[in-house]
C-alpha cells in the first residue's frame, strides 16, 4: 500500500526539476517507514527535461520509493497535468509539489502522523521560504473577497498589515493577524506545497480544469472547506520556493504576457464561481472592470 503520492509538474525547468527531485529523495531517505511514489508529469518540455528525469528515475534505489513518469505531447496546464497524475496515484495522501520547491529538513513521517491523527484536516502546508529569506505569503491566505483584494492591490495591506488590531482589518488577504510561527487554520494555501487526502481529490475530481494556470489551488481549498474539512498551516518544517521559474515573472515578454493573462482570467473565474452570487450587480461590474484593466495594463 502506498502512503503518499507526490505529484510534480515539469515544464521547461530542467535544472530546478532535477534538483527538486534530488532534494525530495534525500528527504524521503529519512522516512523509510512510509511507502512513497513520485509521479512526474512533463508538459512536453523542449529543454531536455524528460531525458534528465528518466536518468534521475534510474538513480532512485530505495525500496520504499517508486517513480513514475507521464509524458504529455502538449502543455496541458498545471491543473490538468496534476489530474493526470491523480488518475494513477495510489497513495492515501497526495502532495502537490512545484518543480521549483526544494524540500530540506522535512520529516514526512511526522506530517503524515499529524494527518492520521487529525481526520478533520483536509489539507496542509508547511512554511515556504523564498530565496530572499522571506516567507512566501501565498501559502498563508484568506479568501480573496472584494475588501481583501482591494486592500491588497491598493497596498493597504502593505501599510497596515503589521500593525496590531489594524492587521485583521487590512491584512486579511494574507491573514496577517495570525502567528506565522504556530500551527493554525487558514483558508487557502499554495499549490507549491499542498498536502491533501486522496479521498478528497477523488470527490472533487482533482482540480477544476477551467483554471489553466493559477487559481486552481485556492479553488480546491474553497471546496475542501465547503466539504467540512480544515486547512492547516504547519510551520514546524520549511521548504525553499524559488518561485516564478515558469510563471508570471519568467523572462520573455511573450511568456510574461500570456501568464499574466492566465492569472487574471483565473481571478475572474474564481470570483464568478464563488463570490459573484454574494454581491450585487453593480459591485460585480466594478470587479470585472478592475480585473479587465489589470489584465490589459
Amino acid at each position: 500500500m502506498i502512503d503518499l503520492s507526490i505529484l510534480i509538474v515539469s515544464y521547461n525547468t530542467k535544472e530546478t526539476t532535477i534538483k527538486c527531485i534530488q532534494k525530495l529523495t534525500q528527504a524521503l531517505q529519512q522516512s523509510k517507514h512510509i511507502a512513497v511514489e513520485i509521479i512526474v508529469i512533463d508538459n512536453n518540455s523542449t529543454d531536455g527535461s524528460i531525458e534528465e528525469i528518466k536518468s534521475q528515475k534510474l538513480k532512485v534505489k530505495s525500496h520504499h520509493i517508486q517513480f513514475k513518469i507521464i509524458e504529455n505531447e502538449e502543455n496541458v496546464g498545471f491543473g490538468r497535468a496534476n489530474n493526470e497524475g491523480l488518475a494513477i496515484a495510489e497513495g492515501k495522501y497526495v502532495l502537490f509539489l512545484n518543480s521549483d520547491v526544494f524540500v530540506q529538513d522535512l520529516n514526512f513521517e511526522d506530517i503524515l502522523y499529524y494527518m492520521n491523527n487529525n481526520p478533520q484536516v483536509g489539507a496542509l502546508t508547511v512554511q515556504i521560504t523564498l530565496p530572499n529569506g522571506k516567507r512566501d505569503m501565498a501559502s498563508h491566505r484568506g479568501y480573496p473577497t472584494v475588501w481583501r483584494s482591494f486592500t491588497y492591490f491598493f497596498k493597504l495591506e502593505h501599510i497596515f498589515g503589521e500593525i496590531p488590531y489594524l492587521s485583521q482589518l487590512f491584512g486579511g488577504y494574507h491573514l496577517r493577524h495570525l502567528d506565522l510561527n504556530s500551527i493554525h487554520e487558514v483558508e487557502a494555501i499554495s499549490g507549491a506545497f499542498f498536502l491533501t487526502r486522496k479521498n478528497i481529490t477523488d470527490q472533487t475530481k482533482g482540480f477544476d480544469l477551467r483554471f489553466f494556470m493559477y487559481g486552481e489551488d485556492i479553488d480546491l481549498c474553497y471546496q475542501i472547506i465547503q466539504m467540512g474539512y480544515k486547512i492547516i498551516y504547519y510551520p514546524l518544517f520549511n521548504v525553499l520556493h524559488l518561485k516564478y521559474q515558469s510563471g508570471l515573472k519568467k523572462k520573455g515578454e511573450k511568456t510574461k504576457s500570456k501568464t499574466k493573462e492566465f492569472f487574471y482570467d483565473s481571478m475572474r473565474l474564481f470570483y464568478d464561481k464563488h463570490m459573484a452570487q454574494k454581491n450585487g450587480t453593480l459591485l460585480n461590474h466594478l470587479v470585472y472592470l478592475f480585473i479587465h484593466l489589470k489584465k490589459k495594463l
